[in-house]
C-alpha cells in the first residue's frame, strides 16, 4: 500500500511539473511574440521617421532660390493607393529603410503662404519671413504587409530675407576692424564667428553662429581692443579676451548673460548656392530678370546682346538688342580694358554699364524690351549683366562696371521711378562713384566679388599710378551686398587658425583700389556672402605700398610692398528700411524648418 501512495504521489508531482513547464513555455511564446512585435513596430517607427526626414529634405531643397512645392496630394480615403498616387512633390514617394517599405505622401496647408514675424524667444526672432506650413506622412510596411507605423510630422518652412541682417556669412566671419565700429543689426554665420578690434567693435543686434565663437583673431592667437554685444536688457555687455591677450573660445554657457541676444551652436540654415547668379537659364536670377546683357567676347561682330529665356534656353532678343546697340540708347553700354588691379595684378575686360542712360534707351524703346521702369513683377527691376568669354566659367579678368548711379532714374522727362533695382552678375563688379545717394530705393549687387572706385575716379590711367597718386574722394553707396570674399588660413573652421594669410575681414569686404587716406566712405547696407569668389583669386595683402604699372609693356616697376588702398573712414550702417519691408527686388533668402507637431497615428502589432 505504501508502494501504491509513492506512485501516486510522484505521479501527481509529474503532473505539477508537466504544468508548470506548460506554463513556463506558453509565457516565454508569449512574451516572445510581444518582443517579436515590439521590435517589429520600434524599426517600423524608426524606419517611417526615416521616411519623413528624407521628405522634409526634399522640401527644404525645393525653397532653395525662389522655386516651391508644387503638385497635388493624393485624397485621404486611402492613399498611396491605387492610382490614388498625388502628384509632383505632394505624390506619393516610397523608400526601402530597414527592410521596410516605407510610404510617404505630403498636404499643404490651403493658407499658405503667410507672411509673418518670427515670434520672440525664436532664433531671427522679430524678422520677416514667409511661411509656409505641410504635412507630412509616412506608413512603414514589414515584410509580412502589415503596418507597423504611421506618423504624421506637421512643420513650416521658412524663407527668411538675408539682407535683414547687417552681416550674414555662410562660412567663417571675421569682424576686426582698427577705428571704431558699430554694427546696429544682426550678424549671423553658418560657420565660426571671430570678434576682435583695433579699438572698439559694438554690435547692437542678436549675434548667432552655427559654429564656434571666438574672441580673438583667426589667423593668430591673440586678442585685443573691446569688443561689446548689447544684451536683451539694453545694455553693452563686453566679451573678454583670454590670458596674455590670448584668443578665447565662448560656449553657450558662457553668454548666458546676454540673455539670448548671443546664441552659439545653433542649427545652420540652408542658403542658395554662388552658382544661383549664374547666366544660365536654369538659374533663378537669371531667369528672373528683367533685362539680360552680355559683352560677347566671342563675336567680333555684335558685342553686346539682350537674351530671352525660351524653352529652357538662352535666345538672343534681336529687337532689344538693336535697340540698345542704336544711336538713341549711344553710351548706355560699352567695353574697356584699361583698368589695372593691382590685387589681381592684370588688366581687366569691362562691362561698361551708364545706369541712367541704360534706364532712358529702357524708357524709350518698352516694346523693344518687355518691361517698364515700374515693373513691381519681382519687387522692382533686376539687371543681369555678364561676360561671355573664353574664361567665363574660370579664373578670369572680367569685370561688369556700373557708373553714374547716384540716382536710379531716367533723365527723360515723364519717365517712371523704378519701385527697386538689384544688379546681379556672375563675374566681379566694379561701383564707380556714388550710388543710390538721391531719392532712395531699396537697391543691391549680388556679384562674385565687389569693387568700389570712389568719384575721383575720372579715367583708367590712375590705376597705372602709385597708390599716394590714386586720391580717393569722400562717396557714398546705398545698397545690399552679396559678393564671395576670401578665406583665412585657405581653410574653414579651426583647421585655419594659426595659418596667416588674414582675409581682410568684413571691414575689408568691398574691394579698394584709392588711397581713402582722411576720405570717407559712407554706406548703408547689408554684407551677404555664401562663399568665396570664382572668377578671381588675388589675395587680400594689407595697405599701403607704392609701384607703377606700364601698359605698353604691361610690367609692374618699383614695386614696393602692396600697393593695392589705403583704407576710408568707415561711416556704415545697417540700413534699417530692409528690415521695414523694403527689401531690394527678388532679396535672397535663407530657409529652415520649424517643426510644429510630430504624431504617431497609430500601430499594429
Amino acid at each position: 500500500m505504501r508502494k501504491g501512495f509513492a506512485l501516486v504521489s510522484v505521479l501527481i508531482m509529474l503532473v505539477v511539473l508537466m504544468s508548470l513547464l506548460t506554463a513556463y513555455f506558453t509565457l516565454t511564446r508569449i512574451e516572445l511574440g510581444a518582443t517579436q512585435a515590439s521590435v517589429r513596430q520600434t524599426t517600423g517607427f524608426y524606419a517611417a521617421e526615416a521616411g519623413l526626414n528624407l521628405r522634409a529634405e526634399e522640401v527644404r531643397a525645393r525653397f532653395l532660390g525662389y522655386g516651391r512645392p508644387s503638385g497635388t496630394s493624393p485624397s485621404g480615403s486611402n492613399p498611396c493607393q491605387g492610382n490614388n498616387q498625388g502628384s509632383g512633390d505632394f505624390a506619393c514617394k516610397t523608400y526601402t529603410i530597414s527592410g521596410r517599405t516605407v510610404r510617404t505622401y505630403m498636404v499643404e496647408d490651403q493658407r499658405n503662404p503667410q507672411t509673418v514675424l518670427i515670434p520672440p524667444g525664436e532664433l531671427f526672432e522679430n524678422l520677416e519671413a514667409q511661411e509656409y506650413r505641410y504635412s507630412l506622412f509616412s506608413e512603414a510596411i514589414g515584410p509580412d504587409g502589415r503596418t507597423e507605423a504611421v506618423l504624421e510630422l506637421v512643420f513650416r518652412s521658412r524663407l527668411v530675407p538675408m539682407f535683414q541682417f547687417a552681416a550674414f556669412y555662410d562660412k567663417d566671419l571675421e569682424i576686426l576692424p582698427g577705428p571704431t565700429m558699430t554694427l546696429n543689426g544682426r550678424v549671423h554665420t553658418n560657420g565660426d564667428l571671430y570678434l576682435n578690434a583695433g579699438n572698439t567693435l559694438t554690435i547692437e543686434g542678436q549675434v548667432s553662429t552655427a559654429g564656434r565663437l571666438y574672441r580673438g583673431r583667426k589667423e593668430v592667437n591673440s586678442c585685443g581692443g573691446t569688443v561689446s554685444v548689447r544684451t536683451a536688457q539694453g545694455n553693452d555687455r563686453t566679451l573678454a579676451c583670454g590670458s596674455n591677450s590670448s584668443r578665447r573660445e565662448y560656449r553657450q554657457e558662457d553668454v548666458a548673460p546676454w540673455g539670448g541676444r548671443i546664441q552659439v551652436g545653433v542649427n545652420r540654415v540652408t542658403v542658395p548656392p554662388p552658382e544661383e547668379l549664374d547666366p544660365d537659364p536654369s538659374k533663378t536670377y537669371w531667369q528672373k530678370a528683367d533685362l539680360r546683357l552680355a559683352l560677347d567676347l566671342n563675336d567680333p561682330q555684335v558685342q553686346y546682346k539682350v537674351y530671352q529665356v525660351q524653352g529652357g534656353n538662352n535666345i538672343v532678343n534681336v529687337v532689344a538688342t538693336q535697340a540698345l546697340t542704336s544711336e538713341a540708347c549711344a553710351g548706355a553700354v560699352g567695353t574697356s580694358g584699361g583698368f589695372f588691379n593691382w590685387r589681381e595684378r592684370k588688366r581687366i575686360r569691362m562691362l561698361e554699364v551708364d545706369l541712367r542712360k541704360l534706364l532712358d534707351c529702357v524708357h524709350s524703346n518698352p516694346a523693344a524690351f518687355g518691361f517698364s521702369l515700374d515693373d513691381t513683377t519681382e519687387g522692382g527691376l533686376v539687371f543681369h549683366f555678364t561676360v561671355f568669354g573664353p574664361d567665363s566659367g574660370r579664373v578670369n579678368n572680367y569685370g561688369v562696371r556700373i557708373k553714374n548711379g547716384a540716382e536710379i532714374a531716367s533723365t527723360l522727362p515723364g519717365a517712371p521711378r523704378p519701385r527697386g533695382l538689384t544688379i546681379v552678375t556672375d563675374q566681379a563688379v566694379y561701383i564707380q562713384g556714388d550710388f543710390n545717394r538721391t531719392n532712395w530705393i531699396p537697391a543691391a549687387f549680388l556679384a562674385d566679388s565687389l569693387n568700389i572706385l570712389s568719384n575721383a575716379w575720372a579715367d583708367d590711367s590712375r590705376s597705372y599710378r602709385t597708390l599716394n597718386e590714386r586720391v580717393a574722394s569722400d562717396t557714398e553707396v546705398n545698397a545690399a551686398f552679396l559678393a564671395g570674399t576670401d578665406i583665412t588660413g585657405d581653410a574653414e573652421g579651426p583647421a585655419g587658425q594659426d595659418r596667416g594669410n588674414y582675409n581682410g575681414g568684413l571691414e575689408n569686404y568691398p574691394r579698394f583700389h584709392e588711397n581713402w587716406t582722411g576720405k570717407t566712405l559712407t554706406y548703408r547696407g547689408s554684407f551677404v556672402t555664401l562663399g568665396t569668389p570664382r572668377h578671381v583669386n588675388g589675395r587680400w595683402c594689407g595697405t599701403g605700398g607704392s609701384g607703377t604699372y606700364n601698359l605698353n609693356t604691361n610690367q609692374i616697376n618699383n614695386l614696393n610692398g602692396c600697393n593695392i588702398y589705403n583704407p576710408p573712414n568707415r561711416n556704415w550702417f545697417y540700413d534699417v528700411r530692409f528690415s521695414q519691408g523694403q527689401l531690394p527686388p527678388l532679396s535672397p533668402r535663407f530657409v529652415y524648418l520649424k517643426q510644429e507637431r510630430f504624431l504617431r497615428e497609430f500601430e499594429r502589432p
